[in-house]
């Protein structure tokens, strides 16, 4: 189904949860998102194949190391992230996005706002998080 926004198109609670429009939304928002990650990644890529370090000084070299190995860590967190937006456009697709994979209540719209690809109300969230720190500490 081909859904077009309207350009000042936010989603209220007024109207009814995941509808169409939302669903487009946020469709829209996590597409523009991951278009923009992979953006950073090419301009990432071509910085640092743009040659070996060529700092005569230890320290400058060192610090250019520092600097790509950033970089690097970075862009693996981008990558990861591009993974968790995919899945979110899946569950657009099969009609499972916006609902908490636990509880199967609604995350809400403030919070899909803040964090698109969530997939757990806060509630939920909180829980899962209390219970890792409980077993982390064992």
């Amino acid at each position: 189904m081909l859904v077009t926004l309207p350009p000042d198109y936010r989603p209220s609670d007024d109207e009814a949860f995941m509808n169409p429009l939302q669903l487009e939304y946020f469709r829209q928002k996590l597409l523009k998102w991951r278009q923009d990650l992979l953006r950073e990644a090419g301009e990432t890529l071509s910085s640092l194949s743009e040659g070996g370090i060529a700092e005569p000084d230890l320290t400058d070299r060192a610090s250019v190391e520092t600097d790509r190995a950033l970089e690097l860590r970075t862009r693996d967190r981008a990558r990861k992230l591009i993974s968790k937006i995919d899945q979110a456009i899946d569950r657009i697709e099969t009609g499972t996005y916006g609902y908490c994979e636990e509880s199967g209540e609604p995350i809400g719209l403030r919070r899909l706002e803040a964090r698109p690809i969530a997939t757990m109300s806060i509630e939920a969230q909180e829980r899962h998080e209390r219970m890792e720190r409980v077993h982390r500490d064992d």
